[in-house]
């Protein structure tokens, strides 16, 4: 409520990304009903439904805003919400598990905090980037949506399992979403020359 209420008093691209990151928490806020209501259909306990149902429903939502922008605004590529979204989805559901489990561990608190919400940054930014690129080619726009969608819950389902795990795998988890992150931002940076040294 209080960033709704800031809208009235911001402009400009300010105004456009304190939207997109309150939409993105709203997405947050619905994607804890639907989740449960698919826990509570298919007869699931917690730990099968964050490896199954969670990374589906989470993705889902929150690709369903940046498509409706991009189908009916045709904003330019580098003007695509999607990190915005994301960023609004991992700040509302990281405040949510403080809440639910208190700060008593404040490392664990501080790790799940990178993890999770690098991870919500990493799906947003292969959203962004891989609908501005499928919408620029006509053909590509059904399956490459639906091929992103994929990738996304993928990358999600991957996390959610590798962090249930014990040991190694769990410290793989934690660190899965911010190398790769890291990994996209070097590749960021490094694309640019490339394309310029092969002309």
């Amino acid at each position: 409520i209080p960033m709704i209420l800031s809208l009235f008093f911001i402009k400009g691209r300010s105004r456009s990304y304190t939207l997109f990151v309150t939409i993105g928490m709203g997405i947050c806020l619905l994607s804890a009903y639907v989740n449960s209501f698919f826990m509570w259909l298919y007869g699931v306990d917690g730990t099968v439904a964050a490896i199954e149902i969670t990374p589906v429903c989470e993705e889902l939502l929150k690709l369903l805003p940046l498509l409706f922008y991009f189908l009916i605004f045709e904003p330019e590529p580098r003007e695509l919400p999607m990190v915005a979204i994301a960023a609004g989805f991992a700040t509302f559901e990281n405040a949510c598990y403080l809440t639910e489990n208190g700060a008593a561990n404040f490392s664990f608190l501080l790790i799940r905090g990178i993890s999770a919400g690098g991870l919500h940054i990493l799906c947003g930014i292969l959203s962004g980037f891989g609908i501005s690129y499928v919408f620029r080619h006509r053909w590509l726009s059904v399956t490459g949506t639906a091929g992103i969608l994929g990738a996304c819950t993928g990358f999600h389902g991957i996390y959610n399992l590798l962090i249930t795990a014990d040991g190694g795998w769990k410290t793989a988890g934690y660190l899965f979403p911010s190398v790769l992150i890291l990994c996209l931002f070097i590749a960021k940076i490094l694309l640019p020359k490339f394309t310029i040294s092969l002309k």
